[in-house]
């Protein structure tokens, strides 16, 4: 067997594969004798087919099997021990390859197209200015977040004065055109309905201030702007009954709940960050505002990557890849679309790869590497970020484990954290080699740049 590859140009090499007969033919007989013992031919029994009939039956076929695994090793072994750094697969060539026949040839020649990476160097020094955006984490999102913490510990009241936002329950009946009770009307019992969430503020004033036993007369038709929806879920009729109801109806108010605010006290303090922690509110603001500021790190780390990404690529200038043959790839890669996709899609993947393989060398020259407890503490910290949206912070370390683990098992989910470890890990060490332009944004100017 001999192996052989060719430059072609800087990034297209043909990688050739000799093979003779003495390369496969051991292989050969053994599969063959494997199938005369398996071999069920009627008129032998098992194991007593004639060597030349198994032969001709299978000759070719087992030929065609254990060439093709002998290649495919011989290919890949070589590019290994070569250390021929490649993009994509080895494609078969299509204009040099010989004809192949089992039948007739003893010794075969296979040529395989090789899309070489380009060499470039890509370094970054104390030159190199970067911007890094700290989200500004102002008095209203505390606010916000400590009045989410309250009202998880809030209650409903039964009140007698009406306030926006209030619920009411009452009795609705649907009047004629002279203001009296309609006959064989609507009627509906211990209707639930919150006048705050009407399309029509004058409808809505009707019930400012109102008191339990009062009686308002409005019309639900023109309150809801005609939704089927809500008209239909108020009156308990279909949809399309409901948009051919315009009367107006009294509703008397039975009951008026209004959900109240938890207090702020010690039992939020040991909900929100764990027993003890933090015992004042001051404390306790100050401990929301630092678990806003870092889930705003890895935002501010992400743009931070994107924008050394630009400066790299723009440094690094336009790279000189095998196109012809990286569109085969792509090609064979997506089947189920046509040649326009390649083409529409082609330099979108060329910035890709370009970004690939800058991070790739990056990596490599600051020695990253990624270790089981990475993805571990990864999972862990992928968790406990799902359940600070929530704002839960202070999370038992056995229901992080269980949530983790169960992240753990799943391929994609691995696949993933090991992406976020690398980018965490490279991102840390490109900051320190980097000048960093440090800026102060509000949210909206931070999301503005996504735009």
């Amino acid at each position: 067997m001999n192996v052989s590859l060719q430059n072609i140009d800087k990034v297209n090499a043909l990688l050739t594969v000799k093979l003779e007969k003495a390369d496969y033919q051991e292989n050969v007989d053994k599969s063959l004798k494997n199938l005369r013992r398996k071999a069920q031919i009627p008129g032998f029994r098992q194991g007593m087919v004639p060597a030349s009939l198994v032969k001709k039956m299978y000759g070719k076929s087992v030929i065609a099997e254990e060439v093709n695994k002998i290649l495919s090793d011989a290919v890949y072994k070589y590019i290994q021990e070569n250390k021929v750094n490649i993009l994509g697969e080895p494609l078969p060539n299509e204009d040099k390859q010989p004809e192949i026949d089992f039948d007739t040839m003893d010794e075969f020649e296979f040529l395989f197209d090789i899309a070489l990476t380009p060499e470039f160097t890509v370094e970054l020094s104390a030159n190199d200015k970067v911007d890094y955006y700290t989200i500004d984490v102002t008095d209203e999102m505390i606010a916000n977040q400590v009045k989410s913490y309250t009202q998880r510990a809030g209650k409903y009241d039964q009140v007698d004065e009406y306030q926006d936002n209030d619920m009411l329950k009452g009795l609705l009946v649907e009047l004629d055109e002279n203001g009296n009770t309609k006959e064989s009307g609507i009627e509906v019992e211990a209707a639930v309905m919150m006048p705050s969430y009407m399309k029509n503020a004058e409808q809505k004033a009707i019930f400012a201030k109102a008191k339990v036993n009062d009686v308002c007369v409005f019309n639900p038709y023109t309150a809801w702007d005609g939704n089927a929806a809500e008209l239909a879920s108020l009156l308990k009729i279909e949809k399309e009954e409901a948009v051919e109801v315009k009367s107006d109806f009294s509703y008397q108010i039975e009951e008026i709940t209004r959900f109240v605010d938890g207090e702020l006290n010690q039992e939020i303090f040991d909900q929100v960050f764990g027993e003890g922690v933090v015992t004042t509110e001051d404390e306790f603001r100050n401990k929301v505002k630092e678990g806003i500021a870092n889930q705003f790190v890895a935002d501010s780390d992400y743009k931070f990557l994107i924008d050394v990404r630009k400066m790299l690529i723009e440094k690094v200038g336009k790279l000189e890849f095998p196109d012809a043959l990286l569109k085969r790839i792509m090609h064979l890669n997506n089947k189920d679309k046509d040649e326009k996709f390649v083409e529409d899609n082609y330099d979108k993947s060329i910035e890709e790869l370009t970004w690939h393989l800058i991070k790739e060398q990056l990596v490599k020259a600051n020695d990253i590497k990624v270790e089981q407890e990475d993805i571990a503490a990864m999972a862990k910290e992928a968790t406990r970020a799902q359940f600070a949206q929530y704002g839960m912070m202070s999370i038992p370390d056995e229901l992080l484990e269980n949530y983790s683990k169960e992240m753990l098992k799943k391929k994609e989910s691995v696949e993933g954290l090991v992406n976020r470890v690398i980018e965490s890990k490279l991102g840390a060490a490109l900051k320190s080699q980097v000048k960093l332009e440090n800026k102060t944004v509000s949210t909206e100017e931070f999301n503005k740049m996504f735009e």
